[in-house]
């Protein structure tokens, strides 16, 4: 028994000596950050993270979201965020005790910089020919990403706006606007390309704007692959013989052809680029998972949206400002999945925010944003 005893207390202190360096550098990186370490959030993408930005380009309704029943939850005015309250990115920033992150085209938001800047724009893709003219593309939110840079580096000086980028995160939700707009728009475009040679052109444009941000400094990256498109009640209708079914052999599998890419995509990128981290959510699985099981992650429908017109209501006219002008509202958004035709309530935006926050594989992997956030390095 004696030896049996002082077997396991030497497997005991083995245990400890190997792991308490790693707990010990966690726990000081952590110190560092809430001793005052501001990390900054820069967050580029589409109507899931946009805060506000199309409200200031001459566009149309279907591509923003100030007006009413939006941001009804939690502003009580609208905002532009396409939800009843607040976005995932919303939720991450508090966590990250930082103030919401403001909208680029916001006026007077220079004062914020230091915060991180929101370049999201609804409706816009990684590819320029996705709702072109009507939203602020991907290449173009980089471009106002680098006059954000310019302005730091005049601010701070070079040293301390380097040390700032490269701790900042940088937070990306690209891609279903490229694969959805053929369908909405009536384009032909998906006839002149197989499916995987257009995804090759989304990754392609996704890939230059990570290497032009790690260009400039940033390490430290968050994305979301993409959620099974063709089941978004906006989608679902679009075949009428299908009786509400998915649009799964089209837009689904571009959806689901995209993250295979993308995981792939990140994990090259680690081996290439020194220093580069980021976490990868499964957004598609864990959309899927409350579409069909509603009540168990607390809601009670998830097929359908709080705010729309028809079958799921999937019609796009919340608000009565686009084409269709007579909209149903639910009484209770926290109850559903959807808040309108392609976009989430603030409820699921939360447990999202929650799980690429603080959770892990198979949700978020190889890290959650809170490691990114307290890695300081």
């Amino acid at each position: 028994m004696a030896r049996s005893s002082s077997s396991s207390s030497s497997f005991i202190l083995i245990l400890f000596m190997l792991f308490t360096p790693i707990f010990s550098l966690r726990e000081c990186q952590q110190r560092r950050l809430e001793g005052g370490g501001k990390v900054a959030l820069y967050i580029f993408g589409d109507s899931l993270f946009d805060s506000g930005n199309n409200n200031y380009i001459h566009t149309t309704p279907l591509d923003q979201a100030n007006f009413w029943p939006y941001g009804e939850t939690f502003f009580n005015f609208p905002t532009g965020r396409f939800s009843d309250g607040r976005l995932m990115s919303d939720f991450i920033a508090e966590y990250a005790k930082l103030p919401l992150i403001r909208p680029y085209l916001e006026p007077g938001i220079e004062q914020d910089y230091e915060n991180g800047v929101n370049f999201a724009s609804a409706g816009a893709g990684a590819l320029v020919e996705t709702f072109q003219g009507a939203v602020i593309n991907l290449s173009t939110q980089l471009r106002n990403y680098k006059k954000v840079v310019r302005w730091l580096r005049g601010k701070l000086g070079d040293g301390e706006a380097e040390t700032s980028l490269s701790r900042a995160v940088y937070l990306f939700s690209i891609g279903s606007n490229d694969y959805m707009s053929p369908f909405l728009t009536n384009s032909s475009i998906l006839t002149s390309y197989s499916d995987s040679n257009y995804v090759a052109m989304v990754i392609g444009n996704l890939t230059m704007a990570i290497k032009e941000v790690y260009l400039r400094g940033g390490r430290k990256f968050g994305f979301l692959n993409l959620g099974p498109l063709g089941c978004l009640p906006g989608l679902r209708i679009i075949q009428q013989e299908a009786n509400g079914s998915c649009l799964e052999e089209e837009a689904s599998t571009l959806a689901m052809l995209h993250n295979e890419a993308l995981s792939k995509l990140l994990s090259n990128l680690e081996t290439q680029l020194k220093g580069l981290r980021f976490a990868l959510y499964d957004f598609n699985t864990n959309l899927g998972q409350r579409m069909n099981h509603p009540s168990k992650y607390g809601f009670k429908e998830g097929k359908s949206a709080c705010c729309g017109t028809g079958s799921f209501r999937g019609t796009f006219s919340c608000g009565g400002k686009r084409p269709v002008k007579e909209f149903e509202l639910c009484e209770s958004p926290n109850e559903y999945v959807f808040w309108d035709s392609f976009h989430l309530t603030e409820k699921f935006y939360k447990q999202m925010a929650d799980q690429m926050w603080a959770g892990g594989p198979p949700a978020v992997k190889p890290y959650n944003l809170k490691s990114l956030f307290q890695c300081l390095d």
